[in-house]
């Protein structure tokens, strides 16, 4: 049955915004908001209007959010893809004896791709299912019908998704684009109407491998200008396509199923952060920063020293689908054996090509602003792979919580200890319940746990364990509550930008509520949080989404936790390392405060017995 999302009441979710935001500004500004905010809500009031409006909307269409929601979170944001908005999934690091075997590997990798791809064209995928909150309910399974069949095409103002036909005709037949020396091929992927097999696929990449390796051939690394800002890209694209033998390129990348980039090796330590960094950026213009083409949807990446894993470009689908895809292909690599049988077709596959660029002085200044930007990016990008190995969600679901919302807490924790205030936080949250549902939004800075906090920090000599306990019960239980809230649907960010969006379409003069300077606080998510579990040994990766803020992925293991910590080097604000030394400060105060609390717990059960025996016996 088809759900469609629900619409909060206005008084709700105007309530939640109030409260969310009390702790967060000033005591004069929250006074002002109150009143803005009130007189929005008031019967007759402008809010009344937009809310009226956007029930209409919600009655005549799949998800009345969606187009607002994914204009405002993506198409519209004209920062550079790398780092600041598509994540990386970091594969285990492959031990590969030589440049054959790493090709085997991308073979392998691609067969597994394509298996995939194919469950997706057949609908034989199996449907997910929540877990966690809510567990068990089933989930719009749309996201993955994108997965290699969408492209971001940059434009000046906004971007705009291209969708290339799924089922490929006969004769335009399936292509995968291999990256290789900042070099671009085309690799069909179907051949005489037969897809091609493993066998098939490597000698192609050997063919590729060749031809990328004759200098005199190359040509500008052009996969440079989409690591740059929309709007440089966009008036770049406006360049090349004056030239039919680029647009004609430009064509076939936007087409392809996937790229795939098959990457020089480096001579960095394969530390997790190093390999974090190589998949979100390359490593900048001197690494294999141009390797890439950050507008497609799903990159596949090979390193020939074993740094492998995907980047996803974000604007058509969510973490889950990159972890799932994922985690198959994981298990493919491991469970199915290479299929390297001899076929007979290998002799008359027609030989890979190499897209053909034309360029001119213009265009060449153009990419070297590009990659100057680039280089820019790479060394502002302070980034922290840190496992916390001293406990996992075991702990945590011993002590009756959830390892989501504990680790919130402690994220919480962290920032008020290196900053001495908490600050509108995110946390994305699945409303994949909903018909073409993708994510609202969980406020983490909760007024309960800026008390929990403040009785680790500022309040601590004052307060005993079980006040510390129960104030950090009161937080957990304030997480757990609004992930609830968000992932039913009855979050506020969602709803203010729907309301938002409804007076712009409206033409109304832009109501105060978002001009207001609380409003635009609320908005600032220094600091930016995901939880991205995997069941396969890998982990998530991400940028910080301001430029004063930290990005935070986390995957809760059994026995331990892997956190990757983002920041920006050009903020005096924010450091990494400093950061994951209070994340790990925290989270082993909480443990040793839930030890305490447990010990006292266990010695005031047995108290109580002997207190009993006592008086009982006493008249006697």
């Amino acid at each position: 049955s088809v759900i469609h999302v629900p619409l909060p009441p206005l008084k709700q979710t105007l309530d939640m915004y109030l409260k969310s935001m009390e702790h967060l500004v000033g005591k004069e500004q929250f006074s002002k908001t109150k009143t803005i905010v009130e007189k929005f809500g008031a019967r007759g009031g402008a809010g009344e209007t937009l809310q009226k409006k956007l029930l209409e909307r919600r009655e005549m269409t799949t998800n009345w959010i969606y187009d607002y929601w994914l204009q405002d979170m993506y198409l519209t944001n004209r920062v550079a893809l790398p780092v600041n908005s598509n994540p990386a999934m970091v594969f285990p690091k492959q031990a590969f004896r030589d440049r054959k075997d790493a090709l085997r590997f991308a073979a392998h990798l691609v067969t597994g791709v394509l298996e995939y791809k194919s469950l997706i064209d057949t609908q034989a995928l199996a449907v997910d299912y929540a877990r966690g909150q809510l567990a068990g309910t089933p989930l719009c399974m749309r996201q993955y019908s994108r997965m290699f069949t969408y492209y971001r095409r940059p434009g000046h103002t906004a971007d705009t998704q291209i969708e290339s036909p799924a089922a490929a005709a006969a004769s335009e037949p399936e292509h995968i684009i291999v990256a290789c020396k900042n070099q671009f091929f085309v690799l069909d992927i179907v051949s005489n109407l037969k897809r091609l097999n493993e066998m098939d696929i490597l000698s192609q990449l050997e063919k590729i491998v060749s031809m990328a390796e004759r200098s005199q051939d190359s040509l500008p690394p052009f996969g440079l200008f989409t690591s740059d800002g929309r709007k440089e890209w966009a008036q770049a694209r406006d360049e090349l396509i004056k030239d039919p033998t680029n647009r004609a390129s430009l064509a076939l990348m936007e087409s392809c199923v996937c790229v795939v980039c098959l990457d020089e090796p480096t001579k960095l330590e394969p530390s997790d952060t190093n390999r974090a960094l190589l998949l979100l950026h390359g490593g900048g213009r001197d690494m294999n920063g141009g390797n890439r083409w950050y507008d497609k949807s799903m990159q596949y990446v090979v390193g020939m020293d074993g740094v492998c894993g995907v980047l996803c470009e974000h604007s058509p689908f969510e973490g889950i689908v990159m972890v799932q895809s994922s985690e198959y292909l994981l298990k493919y690599m491991t469970r199915s054996p290479s299929k390297m049988a001899r076929s007979l077709s290998v002799t008359d596959l027609s030989p890979p090509r190499r897209l053909p660029w034309k360029s001119n002085p213009h265009i060449q200044a153009l990419l070297s602003g590009s990659s100057d930007r680039l280089q820019r990016l790479v060394a502002n990008l302070d980034m922290d792979g840190y496992n916390f190995k001293f406990y996992g969600k075991e702990f945590i679901k011993k002590q009756r919580m959830s390892p989501d919302a504990y680790i919130q807490v402690a994220l919480q924790l962290a920032f008020y200890r290196c900053n001495g205030r908490l600050v509108s936080t995110y946390e994305s949250a699945s409303i994949r319940r909903f018909q073409e549902g993708r994510v609202d939004n969980i406020r983490s800075a909760t007024p309960e746990a800026l008390a929990f906090v403040k009785s680790m920090t500022d309040e601590k000599p004052a307060l005993s364990d079980s006040e510390r306990m129960k104030r950090l019960r009161d937080a957990i239980k304030a997480q757990t509550d609004y992930t609830i809230a968000a992932i039913t649907g009855m979050a506020i960010d969602n709803h203010l930008l729907g309301l938002r969006e409804m007076a712009k379409e409206l033409k109304m003069e832009q109501p105060d509520i978002f001009s207001d300077e609380t409003y635009r606080a609320s908005n600032q998510f220094i600091l930016s949080t995901s939880q991205v579990s995997t069941v396969m040994e890998m982990f998530c990766c991400y940028g910080p989404v301001v430029p004063n803020g930290y990005g935070a992925c986390y995957n809760p293991q059994a026995n331990h936790i892997v956190f990757c910590v983002s920041s920006f080097r050009e903020s005096t604000e924010t450091c990494s390392a400093v950061f994951t030394k209070a994340l790990e400060q925290g989270l082993l105060e909480i443990r040793d405060l839930c030890h305490r609390s447990g010990a006292a717990a266990a010695a005031a059960r047995r108290k109580p017995r002997n207190y009993f025996y006592h008086r009982v016996k006493t008249p006697m």
